[in-house]
């Protein structure tokens, strides 16, 4: 809704069913997409709107006030989202991991996020360090009582638009999970995230100095197969909605550069772009990889989200075994997008490297998240798999 809107608009709009909403959001924020990219304007407004549509609070149970959404719902909005913004739909990747954390810890699970959530709070990331090891530097101290948080983290996407953002860190000599208030005056992150795609996830450093911990939000880690495949899951396949949604953004900017133009290279007059065969060739390209890229994520969803509802049921084998599939969807859907991305120039000639059509902005975007976790690591571990029936295990980085 835009903010210079009379209140009895603004009534008007409310009243619309969500989904509508939500649609009508989406119009809008895709009509600026490349225009905030090249201005770098970060997405405040947006997540704003975004949390007022409860967004962000699908996936809360029935029995703490939510609409307790399926998952593959969820990752569906993910695509259209993303479709609309690629950063916008990245953006809530640690938040949607957080509540699904949530959701299986059941009745342990603290009402006090539940109740945060709902009133449209957002949960950031911010687990790496950028450093030349692994090592893990955040650390706790325990200072009369009071425990205070303080360490640098970088590549944490989202944190820059959160109200409290979930790390990991030392107390003492044990790693554990904690979750802190933006809002308080030692959080400070900036938006120095130097990547050539997803330029608006605040995907920077944000530092911690003598921050506040609540102790009930202090999580030791623990040996937990089942958990750390189902959130490595969520987390993996959130990013390959991302990549879906780029996709489609692809195949929808392609058309809209094709359909008015009135000369193809080589052949002024003769023949319109939309009738050259050649032409229709990429965009049946295109479309073929948006589909297919979209097909998969949810067809995946729909397992991993039967396995997350089944808190009983879902044991470690049944979550590794769908953190295979999402492993192979990361060497399937960047490669099928990534190639689409390349191949849509093909409709126009010179012109359609345009800055201003910005159609290079979808291959930055997909070669970006494609190495937010090196696509051939992935694939490499499912080599291993077929081979010798063992996934690699990736450590979290320690002292």
């Amino acid at each position: 809704m835009d903010a210079g809107a009379t209140p009895s608009a603004r009534a008007q709009e409310e009243k619309k069913p969500r989904d509508d909403r939500f649609a009508a959001f989406l119009e809008r924020v895709a009509a600026g997409a490349v225009d905030r990219e090249r201005d770098r304007r970060l997405l405040f407004d947006e997540v704003a709107e975004l949390r007022a549509l409860g967004f962000g609070a699908l996936r809360v149970p029935a029995a703490h006030g939510g609409e307790d959404l399926a998952f593959p719902e969820v990752i569906e909005r993910v695509i259209r989202l993303s479709a609309a913004d690629a950063s916008l739909g990245h953006l809530w990747r640690g938040h949607i991991a957080f509540v699904e954390d949530l959701r299986a810890q059941g009745g342990r699970a603290d009402d006090r996020w539940w109740r945060r959530i709902l009133a449209g709070d957002l949960i950031g990331n911010a687990q790496s360090e950028r450093q030349s090891t692994a090592r893990l530097d955040t650390r706790i101290d325990r200072v009369g009582g009071e425990l205070l948080l303080t360490g640098t983290k970088y590549y944490t996407t989202g944190s820059i638009y959160a109200d409290w953002i979930h790390l990991a860190a030392l107390d003492g000599d044990e790693r554990v999970a904690v979750t802190v208030a933006a809002s308080h005056p030692g959080v400070r992150p900036v938006d120095d995230w130097d990547g050539f795609g997803q330029l608006l996830t605040g995907s920077g450093t944000t530092t911690f100095d003598r921050v506040p911990v609540d102790p009930r939000d202090v999580i030791a880690s623990v040996d937990d197969a089942r958990r750390w495949a189902a959130l490595g899951s969520v987390f993996q396949l959130t990013l390959l909605a991302v990549v879906a949604g780029i996709a489609q953004r692809a195949l929808d900017d392609t058309v809209a550069f094709v359909r008015p133009r009135r000369r193809t290279f080589g052949f002024a007059g003769e023949t319109l772009p939309a009738d050259d065969p050649l032409v229709q060739l990429v965009v049946g390209e295109v479309s073929a990889a948006a589909s297919a890229a979209r097909r998969l994520v949810l067809s995946v969803a729909t397992e991993l989200g039967d396995a997350l509802d089944d808190h009983a049921g879902a044991d470690a084998d049944r979550f590794r075994a769908l953190q295979l599939e999402v492993y192979r969807l990361q060497e399937v859907v960047p490669r099928l997008v990534l190639d689409a991305a390349t191949r849509l120039f093909e409709v126009g000639g010179a012109s359609a490297v345009s800055v201003n059509a910005a159609l290079d902005r979808h291959w930055r975007n997909v070669r970006t998240i494609a190495s937010h976790n090196p696509t051939v690591q992935r694939t490499r571990a499912i080599g291993q798999w077929e081979l010798r029936g063992s996934l690699p295990e990736w450590k979290a980085p320690g002292r």
